[in-house]
């Protein structure tokens, strides 16, 4: 979740010629993805190190080819730590990330604890760490500890309404009614217009025994994005079929 150009980049103390490379090559994983992993790989092999290792997952994830990244990532943050190099934890961060696109969310759950075990993330920046992990509790089934995250991660982002989505789907699945009202009402607050938090809003209303409420919901969810996830799943539950994304928050967007 923390943005990766800024979180890779912004306590860099490389030196100018290996800085300009760097962000010559990251440019280059926006525009031309599969030459960008051709040159990241071969700067790796000829002792580009971290650097290398950073813009091979940047090239890696935007070709969406999540696995490779992850072990980029993961290979560049275990190099960050024994460098004590102060970006080991956002790295470990993208890791989780790239893990959690793939579908591997016992190694972005393994991943998400390094980063959250280094004391150097900001609040914000742990807030969306606990998140992540909070997805990745929820894809491997401990509900419980899924719990746990989100509320701390309530704490330290309660301006983000995705935390909110987050925690409102869960409650709902966990059978909390109330909780999972109370918490998309703070998200619908937060933001009205998405269609992800709509959908879930419907979600709940049917939870409670509410169609009607439900219905209008869903509708809302559809007008906002019909094309989206949660625009689709919204049809779905109109139509009357069962349409529920899986992890909290699967139907609304994919992480940076």
């Amino acid at each position: 979740m923390i943005p990766l150009l800024l979180a890779l980049a912004a306590t860099a103390t490389a030196p100018a010629d290996t800085a300009t490379r760097f962000d010559t090559c990251a440019l280059l994983a926006r525009t031309d993805p599969a030459k960008a992993v051709a040159q990241a790989d071969a700067w790796r092999v000829g002792g580009g190190g971290l650097p290398a290792r950073m813009c091979l997952g940047l090239a890696y994830s935007a070709q969406e080819r999540f696995g490779p990244a992850s072990i980029a990532f993961e290979q560049a943050a275990r190099e960050a730590e024994i460098q004590r190099d102060g970006r080991a934890a956002a790295l470990w961060v993208q890791a989780g990330n790239a893990a959690l696109a793939d579908n591997d969310a016992g190694k972005a759950r393994g991943f998400l604890d390094r980063a959250l075990a280094l004391p150097v993330l900001s609040s914000a920046q742990r807030g969306e760490a606990y998140l992540d992990r909070a997805r990745a509790q929820v894809a491997v089934g401990y509900m419980d500890a899924a719990r746990t995250d989100l509320d701390s991660a309530l704490k330290l982002v309660p301006g983000d309404p995705m935390a909110w989505l987050l925690s409102a789907t869960l409650a709902r699945r966990q059978g909390d009614g109330v909780r999972a009202t109370k918490d998309i009402a703070e998200a619908v607050r937060l933001a009205p217009k998405e269609a992800p938090i709509a959908y879930e809003q419907g979600n709940i209303s049917a939870l409670l025994g509410k169609a009607d409420e439900a219905k209008a919901a869903w509708t809302r969810a559809t007008a906002m994005d019909a094309e989206s996830p949660a625009g689709r799943a919204a049809a779905m539950a109109l139509a009357g079929r069962t349409s529920d994304p899986g992890t909290p928050g699967d139907a609304a967007k994919t992480r940076d």
